[in-house]
């Protein structure tokens, strides 16, 4: 079902339509703009105009979707590489991720309560199990060890 919107109103409806669901980054909704057939011309003036009006903002992106996959216990660097697949800034996302204001230790050690049920590795192969899911959801290596190791020292 490819849309055509081949005006400008046309393509500022389709936007806005696409930021009442929630919120998106310019790239992203580009992205899904031009998937519906409006021209890269229609799409950069309507996303101009939605910017300047406040409805498109990445800021609020970046705070909505880092706030989001850190409930779903995703760690940072996880996080920080799904945004520059996304096509933000690294300098943004990094600004963003500071300003988040999460506590990282309590997200990783949630996520792993969830999946390990708060059960310390009883051997090796079980330590290296926890360590690569941990890991692959985005934490850092060095807080996994340590929690790993046997919880945190504040």
């Amino acid at each position: 079902m490819a849309l055509i919107l081949d005006n400008l109103q046309a393509v500022r409806h389709a936007a806005m339509d696409l930021l009442a669901r929630r919120e998106h980054g310019r790239v992203e909704l580009a992205r899904k703009l031009r998937q519906r057939g409006a021209s890269d011309e229609h799409i950069e003036a309507a996303l101009d105009r939605l910017s300047e009006e406040g409805l498109l903002s990445e800021a609020r992106y970046l705070e909505s979707f880092i706030s989001y996959r850190a409930r779903s216990g995703f760690g940072p660097q996880r996080i920080r590489d799904d945004l520059s697949q996304r096509g933000l800034a690294r300098a943004d996302i990094d600004q963003a991720l500071r300003d988040s204001g999460i506590d990282w230790r309590d997200g990783l050690q949630q996520t792993w309560q969830r999946k390990f049920a708060g059960q310390l590795p009883a051997d090796a192969r079980e330590r290296a199990k926890q360590m690569r899911f941990l890991v692959y959801r985005g934490y850092p290596m060095d807080l996994v060890g340590q929690l790993l190791r046997g919880g945190f020292d504040d």
